[in-house]
């Protein structure tokens, strides 16, 4: 499969996925008071956003006919 993510992208889903999974597992840990629901989606999320961007394909920019890595 072709990368879909170029690098100002990658570097930003990295950075806020990190955040993110820090924010929602100090919630789920008890450090922070959202809630479990919400410290599990923001975990979810940013991991999901650290893999993507890490592998530098993301399926919903596929499905929508995103391309910011401008190999094309």
């Amino acid at each position: 499969m072709e990368n879909n993510i170029g690098a100002t992208d990658r570097l930003t889903r990295i950075a806020v996925g990190l955040v993110l999974a820090v924010a929602g597992l100090a919630t789920l840990g008890g450090l922070l008071g959202f809630g479990t629901t919400v410290g599990a989606v923001a975990t979810l999320l940013g991991v999901v956003l650290v893999a993507t961007g890490l592998v530098r394909m993301c399926l919903l920019y596929r499905l929508l006919g995103i391309d910011t890595s401008g190999s094309r």
